[in-house]
């Protein structure tokens, strides 16, 4: 009798459980507009608005770790008696669904059970099936319920970027690294990706996609000191200040990610075309180091000066090596990004080179639990670093790699600046 009783209240504890259990949310401000990833106002835990252009449809990509049904409802917002007609795409299904506006109360519109396959990042698309002249409604969330809604993971916050990934290169001990080489070829390159190939403790360089029409070659110092927004509250005896700058090259002060001197030349470098990058360290004094970026210009067959900046309370050659791939630019950050980085070497103050060919991989803290679709590989002799396109799998942080030898060490007929 005892044992019966503890059998049916435990049934009936678990069917409790069942029935209270909350769907998993998905907040608007994370989707995307595809095919226009600017077509819609998308605001921090505000509904999506301005998205009805008949071609353009708005799409989460929830991760799924569980195969199965799914349950999907999407809650809008929509005036007072007016009708939309919406459609949910998902996994080669679709359903459509009228509903009708309650003002500021949320509608939730109900598209029933869709099978989910197969774990992974999977695309659940909303459509306007209305005129484009009719709105279709403000986009609220997105939730799920069902089997294969247990272990869902999704993006929840409103910073729609990619992860950051990072190459860090091991320093040989008891030398001082008065260069750095490295090459770098675009795989993908959409607009507001920056594939960086030479960073160090004070500085970083690389390429980057400003717009269909603009692309930059950027070479920036940070200052001393540790304000991190505003260059106007850094003091003269924090300030890196320029010395010299290239050709056409630009060059101003840069905040918001620390502070420090910027520069850039305006070029459209082509993807899949290998671009040469060295950085280098003149020290000074204890307490001062002049930092150089220099870059091969595939068109003239040269190599050019980017910009020369004297920083204070330094003192040290380069140190913390490493390359990057970031998407700065969170409207289109579901988008993939790929590079490959290779052919590092460094160059020593006594004159040798010494080349690298093992990195190690990182991300920042997106790729924790925001966004896993984040890589490192070897791929034709070369590190490559990609994020975004919600790809499955992952590379777990840490992870080393090591690269073939090439043996060479590159020749460099640097401009006359350079031995000054």
């Amino acid at each position: 009798m005892q044992k019966s009783w503890i059998i049916s209240v435990i049934a009936v504890l678990f069917a409790s459980s069942l029935v209270s259990a909350e769907p998993f949310l998905v907040p608007a401000h994370s989707a995307y507009t595809l095919p226009d990833a600017e077509a819609a106002q998308f605001r921090e835990n505000q509904p999506v608005t301005d998205w009805k252009h008949e071609k353009n449809h708005i799409v989460w990509y929830p991760r799924f770790t569980t195969t199965g049904e799914v349950t999907c409802m999407v809650a809008m917002r929509l005036p007072i008696g007016m009708k939309s007609k919406l459609s949910l795409h998902v996994g080669g299904a679709s359903r459509e669904v009228s509903y009708e506006g309650k003002g500021d109360k949320d509608v939730l519109v109900d598209f029933g059970a869709f099978r989910i396959a197969k774990v992974g990042y999977q695309a659940l698309e909303l459509h306007s099936e209305n005129p484009v002249t009719t709105d279709p409604g403000d986009v609220v969330s997105l939730q799920l319920d069902g089997p294969a809604a247990g272990g869902v993971q999704a993006n929840q916050k409103e910073r729609r970027n990619a992860a950051s990934v990072h190459l860090s290169y091991p320093q040989p001990k008891d030398i001082y690294v008065a260069g750095f080489y490295c090459e770098a070829s675009a795989q993908e390159d959409p607009v507001a990706t920056y594939y960086m190939a030479c960073g160090w403790h004070r500085g970083y360089f690389g390429m980057q996609v400003n717009s269909p029409t603009e692309r930059r070659i950027i070479f920036s110092v940070w200052d001393s000191g540790n304000e991190s927004v505003s260059r106007d509250k850094v003091g003269a005896a924090d300030r890196v200040t320029l010395i010299a700058k290239g050709e056409n090259v630009f060059s101003g002060d840069f905040g918001n990610e620390g502070t420090g001197g910027h520069s850039h030349l305006k070029y459209l470098w082509k993807t899949g075309e290998v671009q040469k990058f060295f950085v280098t360290a003149a020290v000074l004094d204890a307490t001062h180091t002049i930092f150089s970026g220099y870059w091969f210009h595939p068109d003239q067959k040269k190599w050019m000066l980017i910009s020369s900046w004297r920083a204070p309370k330094e003192g040290n050659y380069l140190s913390g090596l490493y390359s990057f791939s970031e998407n700065f630019g969170g409207h289109n950050g579901h988008l993939l990004r790929k590079a490959h980085f290779g052919n590092q070497w460094i160059f020593t103050s006594d004159k040798k080179w010494i080349e690298v060919t093992q990195a190690s991989f990182s991300h920042d803290g997106t790729g924790k639990d925001d966004r896993l679709d984040r890589f490192m590989g070897v791929e034709n002799g070369q590190f490559f670093l990609s994020q975004g396109g919600f790809l499955n799998d992952y590379t777990k942080y840490g992870t080393p790699f090591n690269r073939p030898a090439r043996k060479t060490p590159p020749v460099l007929d640097l401009p006359d600046h350079a031995r000054k």
